[in-house]
């Protein structure tokens, strides 16, 4: 059975890192990364490794980095493209070399590419298991984000191992293991057909042209914004925005800054603490455009309020306005 069944994508990584797995083996992860792959390692006794990503890159592995962490009890590794929190897009060359990283060291790999339709213009998704013969890949994926609708809970495990690597007892584990929870969705599998079958291209086109259009719009806002600095997304619904922490003195983290930010502004953000990767902070851009415009007006109004600089020179200017009785 080449083609597994779950709840979901996020169950479909549970059924990977159980069955390829052990106690007491590691899987390496990527930081900034989805928090999920290590609770989920970690509930099971697996440890886990991370390995860095670099957002001066565009969110590419550190490819050395990488290679630094595989030791003899790696077990997988976890790659995730399209990205979250990151929203990038791995380049064709830049899978390869991930790929021949993971075939030098005989370490299979479980693919989270539940965002593999949601790639804007000018750039091209390229599957893991499209680009390689050799290495054993555990493809997850699933039906909710694509849709938009969590709701719906179905997703899927797709063994591509053309070099039969993976032994029998692995394709049973994820089969038997698979069946725990009496299966996924009954209503969407019968759904599925249609659902596929059915939807106008139209739609596909309408969800990246606008999840597109609000990340450059959020992306022209935030990049005004003095203390921010914000990475340009190529694909998902999310961007990360680095703060930089020096320039609010009244925060000692990312996880303070976003609590005020909440507090005196109604709007939320995740901080980079939730990824393993502080001083960051991950927007949605999934909301309405004119929410996201006027979320991005608030988030500005709170940074010149708490950003030292433009802090002293609104002060500056208001003592200067003040009428002093002599």
């Amino acid at each position: 059975m080449d083609v597994i069944l779950c709840s979901g994508c996020s169950c479909a990584l549970d059924l990977c890192i159980t069955a390829l797995a052990r106690r007491g083996q590691n899987i390496l992860i990527p930081r900034p990364g989805f928090s999920i792959y290590r609770t989920l390692a970690e509930g099971l006794g697996i440890n886990v490794k991370s390995y860095e990503l670099r957002p001066e890159l565009g969110w590419e592995i550190d490819l050395d980095n990488l290679e630094s962490q595989i030791d003899e009890s790696t077990a997988a590794i976890i790659i995730n493209n399209p990205s979250n929190p990151c929203g990038s897009v791995f380049s064709r060359d830049h899978t390869l070399d991930i790929l021949d990283v993971a075939a030098r060291y005989y370490i299979p790999i479980i693919a989270d590419e539940i965002y593999e339709h949601m790639v804007f213009p000018g750039r091209t998704f390229h599957s893991l298991a499209s680009l390689s013969r050799e290495v054993p890949i555990l493809s997850c994926s699933g039906l909710t984000k694509r849709f938009l609708v969590p709701g719906w809970r179905m997703g899927w495990i797709i063994i591509h191992d053309r070099q039969n690597v993976l032994e029998k007892e692995i394709r049973k584990a994820l089969q038997c293991l698979s069946q725990r929870i009496i299966g996924s969705n009954t209503l969407i599998q019968g759904a599925l057909p249609a659902i596929l079958k059915n939807t106008p291209q139209e739609f596909y086109d309408d969800v990246m042209k606008t999840l597109h259009d609000h990340s450059r719009a959020a992306y022209n806002c935030v990049m005004k914004i003095p203390g921010l600095k914000p990475i340009v997304p190529d694909g998902a619904m999310y961007m990360m925005v680095y703060i930089d922490l020096p320039c609010f003195p009244e925060f000692n983290s990312d996880l303070e800054f976003v609590q005020r930010l909440l507090m005196e502004e109604s709007v939320f953000c995740l901080p980079g603490q939730c990824f393993d990767y502080p001083s960051y902070m991950r927007l949605v851009i999934t909301v309405p455009v004119d929410m996201l415009e006027e979320a991005c007006q608030r988030i500005q109004e709170f940074c010149e309020r708490h950003h030292y600089k433009t802090a002293e020179n609104t002060l500056r200017n208001n003592l200067a306005t003040v009428d002093i009785p002599y």
